[in-house]
């Protein structure tokens, strides 16, 4: 199968050419990058090098292929979306563009109109766990942001046993890769490292992607933290009624327990019993776990994951191969690092 990665040069491209150059199934046959045009690929990701010898074509000069991943800057793919279907049979988009369902919350959350809203409801959530049937006969796939991936998977099994009805409270950590390969005042060394800055302390542009998954309003701030890869989400809910923590661990257990990359982690004791986003580096698991009050209905939900990984390139290729047809761990079953 010929697939083409459309904006390769950043980050998240980099994932998706080396999950993809390693998949069993499929053929890079091109990557396009305005900035990096006629530049091996191993220019911008040097962790390539004697990988592949593709080199960056102009994003105009995008091919045909049977299947595109989209790693365009957010607001670019809506723009170019017809161009993008006529050139590939599946489109596979991982900016913001087609993630929301409803177009004044693009007005609200990006400071613009969508360029097309009639399209929204296209695009199958690339959430495997969730669309998984829906994934199956997809022919234009949004996959979610990381923070919001790690929010949904962590509170989806509470929404699914009918918990949630007052809003949600998500205190997110993410590290210094999911702000992109660009530099900036924010990124540079001596400002990014070691630091715990809050940058959006309200009106997050996953809020509306998290609530209009979970059913409830949901509010949330962000904070960066001196790590590269990475990201933990801590969500603060009050069920609407009281449930042992035996329930709790069968709920969880009922959503994910045939689920292939995610795993619950809530152990009562020891280093590691709760989701910890270092565990699971370079890997494409979400772990996802809970902590309870006496009372039963004050919970503390928590998800993490590589935000390159399960929170983009990685939930990219898993959605990918169900549309395909073809097994969904192929090409990521690497378990991860440890220690990083």
């Amino acid at each position: 199968m010929k697939v083409a990665v459309v904006g390769g040069s950043g980050y998240i491209g980099g994932e998706l050419l080396r999950l993809l150059l390693g998949h069993s199934e499929v053929e890079v046959v091109q990557t396009t990058s305005d900035s990096r045009a006629g530049e091996p690929v191993w220019a911008a990701h040097p962790n390539l090098r004697d990988v592949s010898r593709l080199r960056f074509a102009p994003h105009e000069d995008l091919d045909r292929v049977e299947a595109a991943f989209v790693a365009l800057p957010h607001g670019v793919a809506a723009d170019r979306i017809e161009e993008l279907a006529e050139r590939a049979e599946l489109v596979v988009d991982l900016s913001s563009d087609f993630r929301l369902q409803k177009p004044g919350d693009y007005d609200r959350y990006y400071g613009r109109e969508h360029p097309r809203p009639e399209l929204l409801g296209d695009f199958t959530p690339g959430i495997p766990e969730l669309h998984r049937d829906a994934l199956r006969s997809a022919t234009r796939i949004a996959v979610p942001g990381c923070m919001a991936n790690a929010a949904i998977l962590a509170l989806h099994p509470l929404a699914q046993a009918g918990l949630l009805d007052e809003g949600v409270i998500v205190d997110a950590r993410t590290g210094s890769s999911g702000g992109g390969a660009v530099a900036g005042a924010a990124s540079h060394h001596p400002e990014r490292s070691g630091v715990m800055r809050v940058y959006r302390p309200l009106g997050h542009r996953h809020e509306p992607e998290i609530s209009q998954v979970v059913g409830v309003p949901v509010r949330m701030s962000t904070t960066a933290v001196g790590a590269v890869r990475g990201v933990q989400v801590v969500a603060h809910l009050t069920l609407n009624r009281a449930v042992e923590e035996n329930d709790l661990r069968r709920i969880y257990a009922g959503a994910y327990g045939e689920e292939p990359f995610v795993r619950v982690v809530a152990q009562r004791r020891g280093v590691h019993r709760l989701p910890e986003p270092r565990i699971t580096t370079g890997s494409n698991f979400c772990d996802v776990g809970f902590a309870c009050g006496t009372a039963g209905r004050e919970v503390v939900a928590l998800g993490a994951l590589d935000n390159l990984m399960k929170g983009g390139a990685g939930n990219a290729v898993q959605s990918f191969n169900i549309a395909a047809g073809l097994k969904e761990r192929t090409a990521l079953e690497f378990a991860g690092l440890y220690p990083v």
